[in-house]
């Protein structure tokens, strides 16, 4: 057995192990149920790059990820690291540092929306590079399980930006970090590019029209 192939093993049973973990946690835990109504009452600064399609973080440039479709049990996860510091991102800390958990519940449930369904027709076959990550972000992207992101349509520079972020510690998640620190540079624009194209796909959630927006447009 290669070296790689060692090291793939290694980190499947750790995310099956892991798996089988969040989902006792989960089960003893139920989350609360989120209201999306409240939740699009509290949005509205998430919206200013959320709700913008095509929208990019100023620097590092980047895509900010679309949330439409997505699973809101994985929302709430994501806004808890970067409430909590396991993701480092300036903006997202200071503006999750005001939520309640009650907040990041209903935000997640607005957000998300009807989350993405698996038609089973991925798009292409995998890389190598990815024979991991359909594991438990399915086939097609979309995921196999609600704790994890589905992937399928999301930006491509987002989905890199992500997995450098893992393997340089800006995102602490012991899994995904074991699982990164394996890949190269080619490898991860690899696994971008494939997520990126599948179907069905995320969408930007669409932005509240404004007067002034409406005036714009005459």
């Amino acid at each position: 057995m290669t070296g790689f192939a060692m090291r793939s093993a290694w980190v499947l049973a750790m995310m099956v192990s892991a798996s089988v973990a969040s989902t006792a946690t989960v089960a003893q835990t139920a989350p609360a149920k989120g209201d999306p109504v409240r939740g699009k009452s509290r949005s509205y600064t998430c919206l200013g790059c959320h709700g913008v399609d095509g929208y990019k973080n100023a620097y590092p440039n980047y895509s900010v990820p679309k949330l439409e479709g997505q699973n809101p049990e994985y929302i709430v996860a994501a806004l808890q690291g970067y409430k909590s510091g396991d993701r480092s991102h300036i903006t997202m800390h200071s503006q999750a540092q005001d939520l309640s958990d009650q907040d990041i519940v209903d935000i997640a449930a607005y957000f998300a929306g009807k989350p993405l369904v698996s038609e089973h027709k991925p798009v292409g076959t995998p890389p190598q590079a990815a024979a991991l990550c359909v594991t438990c972000h399915g086939q097609d992207g979309v995921t196999i399980a609600p704790m994890y992101p589905s992937l399928a349509g999301q930006h491509e520079d987002y989905i890199v930006r992500s997995l450098q972020e893992y393997k340089k510690g800006g995102r602490k998640n012991p899994i995904m970090t074991g699982f990164a620190q394996n890949l190269k540079d080619d490898d991860i624009e690899a696994i971008a590019k494939y997520f990126s194209q599948q179907k069905p796909a995320l969408k930007t959630e669409d932005r509240p029209a404004s007067w002034l927006a409406m005036d714009e447009k005459k």
